[in-house]
């Protein structure tokens, strides 16, 4: 009685399953075997938290008061005042984030949205492109502040 040609296949794959089983045991003994052992770690891992980050790490972040007068003269005012430049922002959602301002061509600081830049203007909004200033959150824009273009070279 001649068996079937479909039935040798059944038989090629379980020795080949067997072969790779025997083979991929004699790696992972191997390898076992010629590694040092190394003992577990006792020390725990602490994760830092994730709060909110403070204005002063997203000055450093953005280079807030470390340009030159050189560089700083180069930002892009708007034309409403010549006496803020904006050197960087972080927005969020909902026009939320920082700005980092130079007023008065005092270092850049960062400003959180809705704190005041000076005596008569707050930070009202924040977005990718710039920032607004206003007398008051709820109030119309008095100027806004964009940042630089990018021009590749």
């Amino acid at each position: 009685m001649a068996t079937p040609p479909y039935a040798r296949w059944w038989l090629r794959i379980a020795t080949f399953l067997a072969a790779a089983l025997a083979a991929g045991s004699a790696g992972y003994w191997g390898l076992k075997l010629t590694s040092p052992a190394l003992e577990p770690s006792t020390s725990k891992l602490v994760l830092p938290s994730l709060s909110a980050p403070s204005p002063t790490v997203i000055a450093r972040v953005l280079g807030g008061g470390q340009l030159s007068p050189a560089a700083t003269s180069a930002v892009v005012m708007d034309s409403g005042s010549s006496r803020f430049k904006i050197t960087g922002v972080v927005a969020g959602k909902n026009d939320q984030g920082y700005a980092l301002i130079a007023v008065d061509g005092k270092p850049a600081r960062p400003f959180k949205v809705g704190s005041q830049v000076n005596d008569t203007l707050l930070l009202q909004s924040v977005n990718k492109s710039g920032a607004a200033l206003a007398a008051s959150l709820d109030g119309p824009i008095a100027f806004r502040l964009d940042l630089p273009k990018f021009e590749p070279l």
